[in-house]
């Protein structure tokens, strides 16, 4: 069990965070890979990191759907299939509690400040190496 101390914001992970690859970009990403874990998400969070973000992993591929309740900094998600192919991006609002859809179904979501992946030139289409296998939960 990993715990994360941020902002006065405490968050249990079960998951040790993971090294990710996208285009030329290493990436560490904390692991939010149970329902406890990937509805508190980034909660609280002001700010992070430079290449740091949060990958929430699923159990399965489906159509997703995620919001930025009590979430005060601006992000990016990429919804990445079981396949690790990037099939959506889309901009997240801070504090929004509008649903942000993944249009297509995923195993995956990668969160990381906003406008993270066009500066980092990553796009639709892209694969993602270095993510670990399905959520058990």
């Amino acid at each position: 069990m990993f715990l994360l101390w941020v902002s006065t914001v405490f968050t249990v992970l079960s998951a040790p965070p993971v090294d990710l690859v996208l285009g030329a970009t290493n990436v560490r990403a904390e692991v939010a890979d149970d329902p406890s874990a990937r509805a508190y998400g980034l909660m609280g969070r002001t700010a992070l990191n430079k290449d740091m973000g949060m990958l929430f992993v699923y159990p399965n591929q489906a159509k997703r759907s995620f919001w930025m309740k009590n979430t005060p900094v601006a992000l990016s998600i990429a919804f990445i299939s079981a396949s690790g192919q990037i099939v959506h991006i889309a901009k997240m609002v801070p504090l929004d509690e509008a649903p942000v859809p993944s249009i297509h179904p995923t195993m995956y979501a990668l969160e990381m400040s906003l406008g993270w992946f066009e500066a980092h030139g990553v796009s639709v289409g892209q694969t993602v190496a270095g993510l670990p296998g399905a959520s058990s939960r």
